[in-house]
């Protein structure tokens, strides 16, 4: 599926291990994928598979992309970007290093230990290998940024209040959340432009994944792309405020969480 290409994978479990989670390299591969990369300049297919599509792979140069090469929805969060930030998810560091570009304080973290490694070689001056839901994670911010797909972490639409818990406790007074996400209901829509969806089947966007890397296989996880609508209701339960700030060209969009006070 292109949405999967698109929007590349970082978190990888599902919300029930969340709290104390971090990868092992036996179990990592997508951290193989970004260290064989950085070393060689290339790397072999990271392999995509779901219960729901096809086999599909994610194509590992993306994920070293400059700011220039990145889409305008993920270029718009890091203009807005502020104060004291958080890139969750970091990946090879490609945010965090546009941010630093432009003299923003950022902290990058990632469950991946090789990830972690490959980001201080490419010269991200703040790192750690830390799990977001960890709560012996204290630190605060003014801008927390989950880009690629960032709404994936959640997992499921159930998993949302306790999601907004978490970063009621990393937000800063005034602080606020950049997420985009993707609407998948494209892939329901019917010749005349309706859209067929079995709504007894659970929320459409709700999507399990697995990948694999050479013979790195990681566990199953879940994985949310969740429609602004949807987003918004869910914020507001949990006193959160949510702003559509940019969509993109196909049912994509980056939206900003703020507390309501």
């Amino acid at each position: 599926m292109d949405f999967i290409t698109t929007f590349a994978l970082i978190l990888r479990q599902n919300w029930d291990k969340m709290n104390d989670l971090l990868l092992s390299e036996e179990k990592d591969p997508m951290g193989q994928a970004i260290a064989d990369f950085y070393k060689n300049g290339r790397a072999d297919l990271l392999r995509v598979f779901s219960s729901q599509f096809e086999e599909d792979e994610i194509p590992v140069r993306q994920l070293f992309r400059t700011e220039a090469q990145m889409p305008a929805i993920e270029r718009k969060a890091l203009q807005l970007a502020s104060g004291r930030i958080l890139d969750v998810g970091a990946g090879s560091g490609c945010h965090s290093l546009a941010l630093q570009q432009a003299g923003k304080e950022v902290l990058a973290i990632d469950i991946s230990p090789l990830s972690v490694e490959t980001m201080l070689k490419r010269g991200v001056r703040q790192v750690r290998q830390v799990n977001l839901f960890d709560e012996r994670f204290c630190d605060t911010f003014d801008t927390v940024l989950m880009l690629m797909n960032g709404s994936g972490i959640v997992g499921r639409l159930e998993n949302l209040p306790a999601f907004f818990c978490r970063m009621k406790q990393l937000l800063r007074p005034g602080g606020s959340i950049l997420m985009d996400s993707s609407d998948l209901r494209y892939l329901f829509e019917e010749e005349d432009g309706s859209f067929s969806i079995d709504l007894a089947a659970g929320y459409y966007g709700e999507v399990d994944f697995q990948m694999q890397y050479k013979q790195v296989k990681g566990e199953p996880f879940d994985w949310l792309y969740i429609d602004f609508q949807t987003l918004s209701f869910y914020a507001a339960e949990s006193g959160f405020r949510a702003e559509l700030v940019m969509e993109g060209k196909h049912y994509d969009y980056l939206a900003r969480l703020s507390v309501v006070n």
